[in-house]
Order: structure tokens, then C-alpha cells, then sequence
């Protein structure tokens, strides 16, 4: 079996990197990092504050402000911190308030021990520190009110930032604690693991709708995104980028006609370091509008470099040549011998799967600011991974990364977009070489054809049935770029299990699946011309979004070959058997919620139109959350696809904010619809041919079906939702298209032309 990226999912949240200081003084460890004291809007709070930790303090006034060390781009994640701390603390909603963390180090997340919101990891591994956070608060403020009131702290009752004595009617607010100065206790980690949380029959907040924190700053605009930042004397940026998606260099720079720009400053060949970029050019400006105008009037000569002739046709190729060689790549799963199992096999199945480029384009394109105080860059922009996007940024201006002091804004969409930080290099390097601070906005044809795109793939999977129609054997290869090996991180690379050396396993999770299929490979193969000509990042899904595009597919072809009906195989399957013991019983049912509240088998459907079902772990096995899908869809003799409905199940173990995570579900399960029905797009020449959203098509709202949702919240450890109903629709959707016309669509998207070449198959 394979091992899982370490430190992502422990068992128990590991605090023994820090100590909790509890009182007026306390402090966070800080190691290289020159941010203390110089970023004014993230400043230490007041000596009078009482700071329980360094994720949130209380003000004299009571009001408790929560520092949130992720990156908020809209799924509230601010506000799912403050409420899991409020919970413990015992504060009033109406108290509570967030801010966003700088890149000081000791705002890295307590497992992964660095700044990333990705991979709907948040909440799922926040939930304890966040939690033992809020205890030790209540814990520090209920002893120094018991002391003030000369009564025992046992008796205290804590409830709405009131602290109370019900024996002798005597109470305290939480403002008048903290304005006593009495709060002094201090928590060692060992103080902390050993608090006694609540347990779910005790929770008040937790599992309750309160409203978001967010929203109102957003409303009245004091919530700044990147692309609202202003600073004294700022000047802009404008890119020029190359016909070629990576590799390019620039030759030549004729800035003639710039110069007779109004306010044109200076045209800046960038020299990246870091290999983020390639043969950009960045034209300055006094205003935005001028800065564009001078970007398009430079005359610039490339060299297309090595990928300008590739193409998608080209890179598929390669992907289909590369899983033909037996020796190619490495194993993620190796249980038992498929080879020897598909010779005895009464019946072998065997396809292949793809899915192309696709592009994140968040509505607020790529933006930075950069300003240089004496030896310390400033960087202004909503970023998904500060501690890498600190270290870019400090190697695009060749100095250290303790003088780079990171400012995170709210992020206007983020979906592993802003895992990267390309945006961040431009302003930089136009900051150093003008002396001014430099804001950068990318134009949305330069957020496109320079996107760090979703990877395409190609996949093959080879099925064994036995004569009773039982999966014996399965093996699935995996082509795509290596978008997680990008970053240089060894941590995030997954030893594999034939020790040929590690593998992205965020190229692979999802087919280390939770059926019995007692001999089972899968292969993890790089695809390196991919992964050169088209730099690829985590679009909000990673693997799972065509790992189980293929797997789900699969097992529904081997249910139809067999005479099956495919719920009840997949059923069948779940049994929990060994090592897939509870995640499987768990799937099966969210897999049996979903058919029930969408009347699945039970309804007699018109001509033309079909139900699919998928259930999926998404995102990781260690970090799942278990959901399933039945997708309702018309097909029209054109061959093009309407999806009627979408019923969406998922068990999320504990539930912060229900209408929170309602609204997650429905996002996600509709952008796995854009995905499956949509978006695409190609290479061609080196270069994304697709560059706005005329030619590149997501889901419009003129086509949105109807979306029911149900939540299993059942107690178990909180899991997250921001990304596995993307991975759980295009299945369904694919699998109801078969059972609505018999067309068998094996490529992402599912194109009307596709639908239809099927048809007459």
C-alpha cells in the first residue's frame, strides 16, 4: 500500500513546535522574519490586550479578534477559525472579529508547520489547535475572575463572554477581565494537549449558522483585496508576456514608441532567478491605463525556446507513448499481481481516459504590490502559500527571506491559483529597478495563457472480472506533468512504493480507491515535455478531479459489461475489508443518502434521459471526505448534454457553519460541471490558444441545474468540502449520459460532438 505525503494528516495535531503564552504579554516565537513591528496593519495588539495565543487576543473593550493564518478567498475559512475559537472561549458571535496573518512564521499551520491553504485541508487540520486555542483562553480568563470575585473557578460558568457565579450572582465580562490585567496563566504544549474539550453533545457554536464575519467588511468595502492596494507614490506595472506558455527568452526590447506614452517610466526585461517566469517583460507607468499603453507599444523579439512547436496533440502523444514503456514512472499502489490475475480473468476490460488543460481564472486576475523600506521588500497581494511565496519573492530580488514581509489581502478567488507566485516577480524586480513601490495586474489575457493550468492527462486502466462478475484485478497508469514536484518542496513528494524514488501523489490520490480489488497497481508516470512546456499547478480538485474521472468511469463499464446494476456494485465493493475498513462504510453511505433523496432506480425516466451515480474520497485517502453523486441528464439528438440535477451527499464528520458548508458543496458541484461539460483548453505553437472567456467557456448561469445537497454530519472528526464535489460530478454526469443513450464518453469535457461520435459507435 501506498504512504501518504507526511505530516499532513496525523492522528493528533502536533503542538510541540510552540508553547501557548497566555497573558497580557505574551509573545510568538519569531525566526527569520523581519515583518514585527513594521506591518501597521497586521501590528501586535496593545500591551493591554490579553492574548490567549498568537491566533487571536481580546481587547479591553471585549472584543476578540482571530488571526486567520489561511488565505481567505471566499469560502469564509476567517470565519470557520473564529467560530471553532469562539466555541471553546465561550464568546459572544456579536464579539468576534478576524484579520489576516502576515507570513510571520508563527502563524504556520500547526501540522504542515508552514502558511498553505490548499487541498481542503483547514479546517480538517485547524480544528484542534484552534480549539485547545479557545479552552485555554477561557480557561486563563475564568481563573483570574474567580480570583477577582474570591470564588472557585470550578463554579464559574462561561457563556457569551460573561463569566458568571451563579451561587452568588456574581459575574464579569470577558472586557472586564482583560481590563484587570489578572489573565497571566501560561499554557505549555503538554498544558494544552492535556485540555478536556467539548464534546458534540456540548457544542453551542459549532454545528450552528452564524453569519460570516467577511461578509460585512466586503459589503462596505473595508475588506482590501490585492487589487485595491494604494501606497504613497505607487506607480504601475503592465506585462508584455511571450507567445509561448514557458521557455521564451527575450532578445530584443525596443521601447521607442513606449517613451512617447504619457507618464511611461520604464520597460523592465525581467531576470528570474527562480524560473517562474520566462522572457516577460513589464512596462512602468504613473497610472494603470498608461502602464498598458506603453506595454503595447514595445516591440519585443523573442526566442521561442525549446516548446515552441508543442502542441496539446503533441503532449498526448508523448502521454501515450510514455505509458506504453513498461519501465516507465513509479508505483503508488502495488497490491498483489494484476498481470497474473488478468490471465485467469473470465472476461478483461480495458480504456483509456483523458482530460485536458484547464485554466483556474479567478475573477480577481493576478495582482502584486512591492515596495522597498531600506533592506526590507514589502509584498501586498492574496496568496494561497506565503511561506513559498516569500521565498520567491525574496529570490526575485536576490536577498534574503527574512527581509521579505509578507501582507496578505482578501483573496477575490483563489482555487490553487494563487498557490504560486508569478504575480509577485514582475512587481519585485519593477520595484528594484524603479526605486518606487510597483503594483502589477495581470490583464485577463495574461491571467490566462500564463495560468499555472490543471495538467492534461492521459490515463489507462485494465480491469479483471471473474466469472461472477467480481473485480480480481485492476491496474491504472497516470500520465500528466508534475505540478506539486514544481514547486521543490521534497516534502509534499510521496515515497513510492517500488523505491525507485518519490512521486507526486498529487498527480495519483483517488486511485488508491476504498473498493476490494485484491490485485491492484497503479503507476505514476511523469510526463516531462508536459511538464516543461506547461507549467501546471493544484486547480481546486487536484487528482481526484481525473483520477476518479477514470475510476468511476471504469467501474461503471465493468457493471454494465457484467449485467450489473452500478450503484449496487460499487456497493458490493465497499464492503471495508481490511485496510479499507470505515472509509468504505462510510462512502457506501453517503453513496446511499445520495440515491435516496435523488430516486435513484426508483423512477421511471422519458427517452433521452439517465441517472449516473460516483462516490469518491476526495481529496486524499488519509484526509477524505466521503461523497457520492447521482447526476440527472437530457440528451438531445445533437448529441448535447443537459444536466437536469445534481444530488450531492458528502459526510464531513463535524460541521462548523452548516450554511457555510452547504454553499461549498453547491460551488464545488458546480464547477466539477463546468469541468466535465466546458472547459478546455489547448496548446498550440507553445502557447494557451484560449486567452478570455469567449473562447474558454465555463458553466454559465443561464445553464445551472437544480443542486440538493445532503450534509452527513455525524460527529467524527471534521473533514473538508471547498474541493471533493468538483471530483464526484464528471463520473456521475459521464455515467448517466451512457445510461441515457448508450454513448460512452471517455475524454473531459463531454462535448455534444462527442456525445454524438459515440452514439454512432
Amino acid at each position: 500500500m501506498n504512504k501518504h505525503v507526511k505530516n499532513l494528516a496525523p492522528e493528533t495535531t502536533d503542538l510541540s513546535r510552540r508553547s501557548f503564552l497566555v497573558g497580557t504579554a505574551a509573545t510568538g516565537l519569531v525566526l527569520g522574519y523581519a515583518g514585527s513591528g513594521i506591518d501597521q496593519a497586521l501590528a501586535a495588539p496593545a500591551p493591554a490586550n490579553f492574548e490567549p495565543s498568537v491566533w487571536y487576543s481580546i481587547a479591553p473593550d471585549g472584543l476578540v479578534t482571530v488571526t486567520c493564518g489561511k488565505a481567505d478567498m471566499g469560502q469564509h475559512v476567517a470565519s470557520t477559525m473564529a467560530q471553532i475559537v469562539a466555541e471553546e472561549l465561550g464568546a459572544s458571535w456579536k464579539d468576534m472579529r478576524v484579520q489576516l496573518a502576515s507570513n510571520d512564521p508563527k502563524f504556520n499551520d500547526p501540522v504542515l508547520g508552514a502558511q498553505i491553504t490548499g487541498g481542503s485541508w483547514s479546517t480538517m487540520m485547524n480544528f484542534d489547535a484552534m480549539s485547545r486555542a479557545g479552552a485555554a483562553g477561557r480557561i486563563a480568563l475564568t481563573e483570574a475572575a474567580a480570583t477577582a470575585m474570591g470564588v472557585p473557578a470550578s463554579e464559574l460558568v462561561v457563556r457569551a463572554s460573561t463569566i458568571s457565579h451563579p451561587k452568588s450572582k456574581k459575574s464579569m465580562s470577558f472586557a472586564d477581565v482583560v481590563k484587570s490585567g489578572k489573565a497571566t496563566k501560561t499554557f505549555t504544549a503538554d498544558d494544552l494537549k492535556a485540555i478536556k474539550l467539548k464534546t458534540a453533545d456540548q457544542y453551542t457554536m459549532i454545528g450552528v449558522s452564524v453569519p460570516q464575519l467577511d461578509i460585512p467588511l466586503k459589503v462596505n468595502g473595508t475588506a482590501k483585496y490585492g487589487i485595491d492596494v494604494m501606497l504613497p507614490g505607487m506607480v504601475y506595472g503592465a506585462l508584455v508576456t511571450p507567445p509561448v506558455r514557458y521557455g521564451a527568452t527575450v532578445k530584443s526590447v525596443d521601447d521607442s514608441a513606449a517613451k512617447k506614452v504619457p507618464g511611461f517610466i520604464k520597460a523592465v526585461t525581467l531576470d528570474d532567478k527562480t524560473t517562474t517566469t520566462t522572457g516577460w517583460v513589464v512596462a512602468v507607468a504613473n497610472t494603470y491605463a498608461n502602464a498598458k499603453k506603453a506595454a503595447e507599444a514595445l516591440k519585443i523579439s523573442y526566442d521561442g525556446g525549446p516548446n515552441a512547436k508543442l502542441s496539446s496533440e503533441s503532449l498526448f502523444a508523448e502521454a501515450k507513448r510514455l505509458q506504453g514503456l513498461s519501465d516507465s514512472g513509479e508505483f503508488f499502489v502495488k497490491d498483489g499481481d494484476p498481470n497474473a490475475a488478468f490471465g485467469s480473468a473470465a472476461k478483461v476490460l480495458e480504456a483509456d481516459y483523458t482530460t485536458n488543460i484547464n485554466i483556474h481564472a479567478p475573477m480577481e486576475p493576478m495582482n502584486a504590490t512591492a515596495e522597498f523600506k531600506g533592506d526590507i521588500l514589502h509584498i501586498y497581494s492574496g496568496n494561497q502559500f506565503a511561506t513559498r511565496s516569500g521565498a520567491i519573492a525574496a529570490g526575485a530580488a536576490g536577498i534574503d527571506p527574512k527581509f521579505v514581509v509578507m501582507h496578505q489581502m482578501w483573496l477575490g478567488g483563489g482555487f490553487g491559483r494563487r498557490l504560486d507566485a508569478d504575480m509577485m516577480v514582475p512587481a519585485v524586480q519593477a520595484a528594484k529597478a524603479t526605486g518606487k513601490p510597483v503594483k502589477v495586474i495581470y490583464t485577463r489575457e495574461n491571467d490566462m495563457t500564463m495560468d499555472f493550468s490543471r495538467p492534461l492527462t492521459f490515463q489507462k486502466i485494465k480491469a479483471g472480472v471473474d466469472g461472477d462478475g467480481k473485480i480480481v484485478a485492476l491496474s491504472h497508469d497516470v500520465v500528466s506533468a508534475w505540478p506539486t514536484q514544481r514547486w521543490g518542496i521534497p516534502d509534499f513528494l510521496t515515497p513510492s512504493v517500488d523505491k525507485k524514488g518519490p512521486l507526486d501523489s498529487f498527480t495519483v490520490n483517488g486511485s488508491d480507491f476504498f473498493y476490494t480489488v485484491p490485485n491492484h497497481y497503479v503507476r505514476a508516470i511523469k510526463n516531462e515535455m508536459a511538464h516543461n512546456a506547461t507549467p501546471s499547478g493544484q486547480l481546486r480538485s487536484v487528482a481526484p478531479g481525473w483520477t476518479f474521472w477514470a475510476v468511476e468511469s471504469m467501474i461503471d463499464e465493468i457493471a454494465h459489461a457484467t449485467g450489473k446494476d452500478p450503484a449496487q456494485l460499487r456497493i458490493s465493493l465497499l464492503d471495508g475489508k481490511g485496510k479499507n475498513d470505515g472509509g468504505a462504510q462510510r462512502l457506501r453511505n453517503t453513496l446511499l443518502a445520495a440515491m435516496g433523496l435523488a430516486g435513484y432506480g426508483t423512477k421511471q425516466l422519458p427517452k433521452g434521459e439517465g441517472m449516473g451515480v460516483a462516490c469518491v474520497s476526495s481529496q486524499e485517502r488519509a484526509t477524505a471526505s466521503w461523497t457520492a453523486c447521482v447526476a440527472h441528464v437530457a440528451v438531445a439528438p445533437s448529441g448535447e448534454v443537459t444536466v437536469k440535477k445534481l444530488t450531492v451527499a458528502t459526510d464531513v464528520g463535524t460541521q462548523v457553519n452548516p450554511d457555510g458548508i452547504r454553499a461549498q458543496v453547491e460551488g464545488a458541484a458546480l464547477w466539477g460541471m463546468s469541468l466535465a461539460l466546458f472547459e478546455k483548453a489547448t496548446l498550440k505553437d507553445g502557447g494557451i490558444e484560449q486567452t478570455n472567456f469567449d473562447t474558454y467557456t465555463p458553466l454559465r448561469m443561464s445553464q445551472l441545474p437544480e443542486v440538493a445537497v445532503n450534509v452527513i454530519a455525524n460527529g467524527e472528526k471534521a473533514t473538508g468540502v471547498g474541493e471533493p464535489a468538483v471530483t464526484v460530478v464528471a463520473p456521475a454526469i459521464g455515467n448517466a449520459v451512457f445510461n441515457a443513450v448508450g454513448a460512452r464518453v471517455r475524454g473531459l469535457p463531454i462535448t455534444a460532438e462527442a456525445v454524438k461520435a459515440a452514439m454512432k459507435a
